[in-house]
């Protein structure tokens, strides 16, 4: 492949997409503005733990066809691509903050006369409708001098990676959505994906930046309220003696109109994508004057999820001051170090205030989770030494070494074997005949 591409920003998205497209012949290079995460990279040390990405980072940064600077210039010199790749994060009141997108398009745009002729400007940052058209375009013009359409081309290219699975989701997505800004760009990206998938290039659709920003909001909605929906059922389960949400969610998920994808009942949804990107919707809606109520309800659910695991831990031992709860799991989800937005820091924060000493284990999240949790709460360096001497324990992520505990571990350690199973790794009969058992959206007969 002869492309040369730059990718501004190497978190998830854009590390991610720059090892496994160098890792194919593209030559890459990334500019970051964080010069800790650029000597990591330059080393072939991932900054993240992503499953598969260590391995491809090693090999295409000894080899050259992945670069690393802070230098905007050096970045783009006769590079046909630049994707912007930076943070989108929430403001206080829920909205996005453009700030880090706007900084990207500025730098791109006064470095855009080094770039090849044609060049192509990608924007796969999650933004809120009209933001590629209305705000970055007129950016990228006034800071080049250029004009889109007659020396360079925009598009919007969401991105649909999951955390844990970046790289297995990079090299074998569902499809690839492109908004045009201008007419011919979106054929243009779809030349670079083309030789990159070869012949198993995915489903693709090319359509405007407003319905491509929208679709990647909408997406994400739509996930959250099937979670958030499954776990309001759950919430009637554990009401009704003999009700398994599980079972509920396995008959419903046949239908093929529903499906089982994300019908996992436990303690919500979180991490810096659905929880940042629901309320940049819902302020978005807002915005415009209208009142989105189920997005609303979708959000509300979620919020208070985690803590159905405090109540039902408060019920078992009538109160949980001077109590030591052991958590299991602090990454938002298994197979990723993120801790951001982790359902475990509501569950912690709640504890704390109900006077809950707090200790906590997890396989890969331990190291960002002291940066934010200080010496509020105990580290164990193990599963077992983090359940030890515990009157509580709460699995807070599915994490696989987490599911081959079995009751005998938690009779044999616990001061008092109660398990509240928040994201349903163990069998409800197998446990509850040996120590006290309860679950999110279940209720024993």
């Amino acid at each position: 492949m002869g492309y040369k591409i730059c990718i501004i920003g190497s978190g998830y998205v854009g590390l991610t997409m720059a090892a496994c497209f160098a890792s194919r012949g593209i030559k890459v290079t990334c500019v970051d503005i964080d010069k800790e995460r650029i000597e990591k990279i330059k080393k072939g040390e991932p900054p993240i733990h992503e499953p598969g990405l260590k391995e491809i980072l090693a090999k295409v940064t000894s080899d050259g066809r992945l670069k690393v600077t802070e230098d905007y210039a050096e970045g783009m010199k006769d590079t046909e691509f630049s994707f912007i790749c930076v943070g989108t994060p929430s403001k206080p009141d829920g909205s996005i903050d453009l700030s880090y997108v706007t900084s990207a398009a500025e730098a791109v745009g006064k470095n855009l006369h080094l770039a090849s002729k044609n060049h192509l400007v990608v924007v796969k940052s999650t933004v809120v409708p009209g933001t590629t058209s209305r705000i970055v375009a007129p950016i990228l013009e006034s800071s080049s001098g250029m004009k889109i359409g007659r020396d360079f081309g925009l598009v919007f290219n969401p991105e649909f990676l999951r955390e844990g699975s970046a790289v297995e989701d990079t090299f074998h997505p569902d499809r690839i959505i492109i908004g045009e800004h201008d007419e011919g760009s979106g054929k243009k990206l779809l030349a670079l994906y083309k030789e990159f998938y070869n012949n198993l290039l995915p489903p693709y659709i090319i359509t405007n930046t407003v319905n491509a920003e929208l679709i990647k909001y909408a997406n994400n909605a739509f996930l959250a309220t099937k979670i958030s929906f499954i776990n309001e059922i759950a919430n009637i389960c554990q009401r009704i003696p003999g009700a398994d949400v599980e079972t509920i969610a396995k008959g419903i998920g046949l239908d093929k109109r529903i499906g089982p994808l994300f019908l996992k009942a436990g303690l919500g949804y979180a991490g810096p994508c659905l929880p940042k990107d629901l309320s940049a919707l819902i302020s978005h809606a807002q915005s415009l004057g209208y009142d989105p109520l189920l997005l609303r309800a979708v959000q509300h659910t979620n919020e208070n999820q985690p803590y159905q695991a405090v109540l039902i831990a408060k019920n078992l031992l009538s109160t949980l001051k001077g109590k030591r709860v052991a958590l299991l799991g602090l990454a938002f989800k298994p197979n990723t170090d993120d801790v951001r937005c982790a359902i475990s820091l509501k569950l912690i924060d709640r504890l704390l205030k109900e006077g809950a000493q707090v200790v906590v284990f997890d396989p890969k999240g331990l190291e960002n989770a002291k940066k934010l949790l200080g010496d509020t709460v105990l580290y164990a360096d193990s599963a077992i030494e983090c359940i030890k001497d515990a009157d509580c324990c709460i699995i807070v992520t599915e994490w696989d070494e987490f599911k081959k505990l079995r009751p005998e571990d938690f009779v044999k350690f616990m001061r008092s074997p109660i398990v509240i199973d928040g994201r349903r790794v163990y069998d409800p009969k197998e446990f509850g005949n040996k120590l006290t058992y309860a679950a999110i959206g279940y209720c024993p007969s």
